[in-house]
């Protein structure tokens, strides 16, 4: 280092001399000026970074008011539950919908709204129960399947742990609650005139009234459904049930039987139909 350095002392490192910063000389006002010191790169990067920032935002707010892109209208290619416009049924049998198409969403929806039929409180009606039984099942299972069906729901045993009378009836000031709510359907197997499909549903089940013993509960289920085409329709012809999916329960308030009374009365069921 040279003694024209700004840092005076000689040499510096190694030799335990101190370095020490002299005053800047004077400023002459009509000499050449004092050149600035470049700004770090460090700096610079900071700077480009934010301006890159800023438009970003800028260009992000613009988006916001230019108009999308209409969603395609193709179909889904999956077999799971999904929209895809088709009208519902309009015909039915016993309150229950009837005529469906002879494909696989056919299939689906004869066996949600079979799941509903099958799960409602009209099953504890013994000339509900018929109706339904007649207009679900295959003609060549309806008389088995009524045989059996009649035996469960006539059960003095089986009302009475649920609160009903041996008509199937709730005692006076409670409403029975039996509701069967599908949340998807999706196909096993499905070949010419047999198909297997499967329904997870939740259930409302239980009497709505002040001092229940038996308050309306929920319940998650899986009906799998063997269905067959016969005479222009989806019957079924055998399903099996078993417990779940069951999602976690919220924490939520449980309402009084004066609401549940009046949601029942109030909300009616729907036709799944796609």
């Amino acid at each position: 280092m040279s003694n024209d350095d700004q840092y005076g002392g000689g040499a510096v490192g190694g030799t335990g001399q101190t370095r020490t910063r002299l005053p800047d000389p004077p400023s002459d006002p009509y000499g050449t000026p004092r050149r600035t010191p470049r700004a770090s790169r460090g700096l610079i990067t900071v700077v480009g970074v934010v301006v890159l920032l800023i438009a970003a935002i800028a260009f992000a707010n613009q988006s916001q008011d230019t108009a999308q892109p209409p969603t395609s209208d193709k179909p889904p290619t999956t077999n799971a539950t999904s929209p895809t416009g088709t009208p519902p049924v309009t015909t039915k049998s016993a309150g229950i919908p009837k005529g469906f198409a002879h494909d696989e969403q056919g299939a689906q929806s004869a066996a949600a709204n079979y799941t509903v039929a099958l799960g409602s409180d009209g099953m504890f009606d013994a000339a509900r129960r018929k109706a339904i039984v007649q207009a679900v099942y295959t003609p060549d299972t309806a008389a088995v399947r009524q045989a059996e069906l009649d035996r469960l729901y006539t059960d003095p045993g089986f009302l009475g742990r649920i609160g009903l009378d041996a008509g199937g009836k709730a005692p006076k000031n409670m409403v029975f609650v039996s509701r069967t709510n599908p949340a998807g359907t999706k196909t096993e197997k499905i070949d010419g005139d047999s198909a297997t499909v499967s329904v997870w549903s939740s259930s409302l089940f239980g009497l709505a009234g002040e001092g229940s013993k038996s308050p309306v509960s929920e319940g998650w289920y899986t009906n799998t459904f063997e269905l067959r085409w016969v005479n222009g329709d989806w019957w079924v012809s055998s399903f099996t049930q078993k417990d779940g999916p069951t999602p976690v329960g919220r924490d939520q308030t449980a309402s009084s039987a004066e609401d549940m009374s009046a949601a029942v009365s109030q909300f009616g069921g729907l036709t799944y139909a796609r």
